[in-house]
């Protein structure tokens, strides 16, 4: 790591390849945008920590969204109802894990595959809603940016994970067991304007959580051509 300091008095930090640029014709400090320095940013302990408030609020937030159906819900249902906001919630975990300078992987991968999986499922809701009553209102698309934002965190941190598949093989059961409690015994999301295609609804959420299982068990071969 080079501290820099301009006559400004401004303080730039750069990695050894040089991150920062200072062309000396205009003055202009530029930055110079690759691959390790967004890695560098992601992975910085300040970014890691900002990243934990917004999904800590955002995982607040999304129980209170649940209110209504978990007063009408069994107790023992009541860790199952919940999908998007346990998902964020495994994420502060690995967050905080992180920041504290441990891992934790098998919150690692139940959060990679909740996150992608209600990421996504929650945004093909909505748009399906849109589709059938021609308007979702700025809440619903306020669901489909936070959503959309869950699915690509998990994303992008693939290459920290250190998950293996006697971790994933755990998080599997969780998350097909979750399916089932949904629509074996009609504990999912409540979109009032799908119900006549719960089934429809039921079969793709299955698929779509192999998918995610996959996706899982892939991202452990392709961590060898990830920054980590």
């Amino acid at each position: 790591m080079v501290c820099g300091k301009l006559k400004t008095s401004l303080y730039i930090i750069t990695n050894k390849k040089g991150i920062l640029v200072k062309t000396e014709d205009k003055g202009v400090l530029m930055v110079q945008i690759t691959r390790a320095n967004i890695w560098f940013l992601l992975t910085h302990k300040s970014f890691l920590i900002l990243l934990l408030i917004i999904n800590l609020l955002g995982t607040i937030y999304g129980y209170y969204w649940y209110g209504g159906q978990l007063a009408i819900t069994k107790p023992i249902f009541y860790i199952f109802v919940p999908d998007s906001p346990t998902a964020s919630l495994f994420f502060c975990f690995v967050l905080l894990a992180w920041i504290m300078g441990k891992k934790w992987p098998l919150m690692e991968v139940l959060a990679l595959i909740t996150l992608v999986k209600y990421g996504i499922w929650a945004d093909v809701m909505n748009i399906w809603t849109l589709l059938e009553t021609g308007s979702i209102g700025w809440q619903g698309w306020m669901l489909v940016g936070s959503h959309f934002a869950m699915a690509v965190q998990a994303i992008l941190y693939l290459g920290k994970y250190v998950f293996s598949y006697w971790h994933i093989a755990v998080a599997a059961v969780w998350t097909l067991h979750n399916d089932v409690i949904d629509y074996v015994f009609g504990q999912m999301p409540m979109y009032r304007d799908l119900a006549d295609y719960t089934s429809y609804i039921g079969y793709f959420t299955f698929w779509l959580s192999v998918t995610c299982i996959f996706l899982a068990i892939f991202s452990i071969r392709w961590r060898k051509y990830l920054p980590n």
